[in-house]
């Protein structure tokens, strides 16, 4: 189920559904925005509107493990444990953070240029970059020296329409030496090749249309990306191939992020968070958001330095 008035980019993807599990489920009108899976299977996720950022453990339990007066949207390991984030500040500055194993919140830069941090990965232990979804670039940010840079500004990163609310440079991740970002406005997934310096080449078109907020990788290269606005959990092979793997039935209404389990019993899962719609309701109203399992049968793919 998508929403209608919406380009039917999917209507020929074949469809392969894998075994489903809801984890949890949270109050309509929730915004459950990115997460991040720890060693011993404790999830991280963003709470995006109220700034929080939960612990759920694999049973479901959750509990506030940190809190940012203001908002959160892009999270990632550190290499100590912690976590680093991007969002706002209470006054709607653009900030990166770092929350500590015990939960202590710390700010690390404050971006006054930036306009909508979204997604972050690292490129190195301590060189993270973080795709901002209305200015059309992505920003390096050195945890060692604290300095924030532009990384890569290209058209192929930008809104066509700069009064369309939807985000463009979106999810990014690394697999080997290439960088994958997500330009949902344009309904692009691009690839950007990582020198040896850790500088871009020129972003180039893997797949379009296609509608993708976060993804992950598995071992084999597979990519498992969330739609968002089109209620549904996709596999995109190497080769560019596209199948459905969960749709709306599955929970995934206002399907936002995606990580792979990380212990034995669940390496080969992959978790995905939920708004239930909240950017595009379907049908009948803005529903519960829920933080998936679904089961697609290769262990994920976890980028060492």
């Amino acid at each position: 189920m998508s929403n209608p008035g919406l380009p039917p980019i999917y209507a020929d993807t074949p469809v392969e559904l894998v075994p489903d599990q809801i984890v949890s489920s949270f109050p309509a009108n929730t915004f459950l925005e990115n997460l991040a899976i720890a060693p011993d299977g404790t999830l991280f996720v963003t709470n995006h509107e109220v700034g929080e950022i939960l612990q759920i453990t694999p049973e479901g339990d959750t509990s506030i493990f940190a809190k940012n007066d203001g908002k959160v949207t892009g999270i990632a390991f550190a290499p100590d444990g912690g976590l680093i984030l991007t969002g706002w500040n209470a006054e709607g500055l653009s900030i990166i953070l770092y929350a500590a194993p015990d939960g202590a919140i710390e700010l690390l830069a404050t971006l006054p240029e930036a306009m909508f941090l979204n997604g972050i990965t690292p490129l190195s232990p301590d060189l993270y970059v973080t795709a901002d979804s209305y200015r059309g670039c992505i920003w390096q940010f050195d945890r060692t020296t604290g300095e924030v840079s532009i990384w890569l500004e290209h058209d192929l990163l930008a809104r066509s329409n700069p009064d369309n609310p939807f985000p463009a440079a979106n999810g990014i991740k690394r697999f080997g030496d290439t960088l994958y970002v997500s330009n949902t406005e344009k309904m692009l997934l691009l690839k950007i090749s990582i020198d040896e310096n850790n500088l871009p080449g020129e972003p180039t078109v893997f797949v379009a249309p296609t509608n993708i907020d976060d993804f992950a990788f598995d071992r084999e290269g597979n990519l498992y990306a969330a739609t968002h606005v089109y209620n549904s959990v996709l596999k995109i092979t190497p080769a560019g191939e596209t199948t459905v793997v969960a749709q709306a039935e599955q929970g995934a209404i206002g399907s936002t992020a995606v990580a792979f389990g990380r212990r034995t019993d669940d390496a080969s899962s992959i978790y995905i968070t939920t708004n239930g719609g909240m950017f595009l309701p379907p049908p009948g109203g803005v529903v519960p958001a829920n933080l998936v399992r679904l089961e697609v049968g290769n262990p994920g793919h976890s980028f060492s330095f």
